[in-house]
């Protein structure tokens, strides 16, 4: 299961905050592509359930976006888990990172940023933190002229920053589905 942080609605779409949506649904893109051969289309279906979008490529992937705003990100992650009986060692949870530069990112188990409401509120949920994190770079902020992390993260990418995070989210999509084929 491969669970993008973000918030919902059109006017949060390009914050930096929602680069788990982003990287969903360049994943939703990849299966619907060139590899669809792969999934048949028959066995692929989305709906909204339990406060988020899902979509399912049986027997590869479940891929979801809660439509709960971020910091409250762990009740639907929570209810997802349960509802397809997701072992948390099959959870992935992509997410933004200001630890991390733009253009970077990181798969890890159990470790992420220093502070991260959505994905305190996941941990809080699920009562562990024992889970794949893909740790997604958005930090591109002057040294000498840093916008507080709260505020930046709401801020949209911008134009000359837009090249690298495609780069960076096409290179996230080719190692998760390199075992797919």
């Amino acid at each position: 299961m491969f669970v993008g942080l973000g918030n919902p609605g059109d006017s949060y779409a390009k914050n930096r905050h929602n680069v788990g949506f982003m990287v969903i649904d360049s994943l939703n893109a990849y299966m619907e592509g060139e590899h669809k051969k792969v999934i048949p289309l028959s066995q692929r279906s989305q709906i909204k359930l339990l406060q988020a979008t899902v979509i399912e490529y049986p027997p590869h992937a479940l891929l979801a976006k809660p439509l709960v705003f971020m910091n409250d990100s762990g009740l639907a992650v929570k209810r997802l888990i349960g509802r397809f009986k997701t072992p948390l060692n099959d959870l992935y949870i992509i997410h933004d990172d200001l630890d991390i530069p733009l253009g970077e990112y990181k798969i890890q188990k159990a470790k992420g940023p220093a502070l991260h409401n959505g994905l305190l509120s996941v941990e809080n949920e699920l009562g562990s933190n024992d889970f794949v994190r893909i740790r997604v770079g958005v930090d591109n902020r002057d040294q000498n002229l840093r916008v507080p992390g709260e505020v930046y993260v709401l801020q949209n990418f911008a134009k000359d920053e837009e090249e690298k995070l495609g780069i960076v989210i096409s290179k996230i999509v080719e190692e998760i589905t390199k075992t797919w084929q």
